[in-house]
């Protein structure tokens, strides 16, 4: 992806994850129905660095553009989004062969059911629907997938 870099996320990154979170999560399919706001999104980001996430940021010259966020003491791909008008470009295949990077022996992560173009993305990209489950806070409906290196 020419243009496109990857690095460490910093503090100064905060505001901008949760403003691509809340902007992605707010997509029709994509988050749950009762997305929290901006305000608490934001917060959530340092509570989530506290206790361990590990942030890969996507910049565009100067811009923010997605973001990655792993548990990799869990094995677990937590976020990825990415600015809506940042689709299509590839992002999407960047932060994900990051996250198989820096997760070499396998991850699992979830989506909602009906957001059907990250479904899509991942059955393309090599990960396997392992179950159906519930949100374990907002209660609606997730669908599991897996990967681990062919």
């Amino acid at each position: 992806m020419s243009g496109i870099s990857l690095r460490a996320a910093k503090p100064g990154d905060y505001d901008a994850i949760a403003a691509i979170w809340h902007a992605s999560a707010g997509l029709p399919g994509v988050g749950p129905a009762q997305l929290p706001s901006l305000e608490r999104l934001r917060a959530r980001v340092d509570v989530e660095m506290e206790a361990g996430w590990r942030v890969t940021v996507a910049i565009a010259g100067e811009e923010l553009i997605g973001f990655l966020a792993v548990k990799p003491e869990a094995d677990i791909l937590d976020q990825l989004f990415m600015h809506p008008d940042a689709r299509g470009l590839g992002l999407g295949q960047l932060l994900l062969d990051e996250a198989k990077s820096q997760m070499p022996d396998g991850f699992t992560l979830f989506t909602r059911p009906g957001n059907l173009p990250a479904r899509r993305f991942y059955e393309k990209h090599g990960l396997v629907h392992l179950r159906d489950d519930l949100h374990p806070v907002f209660g609606d409906p997730i669908v599991w997938y897996g990967w681990k290196r062919g």
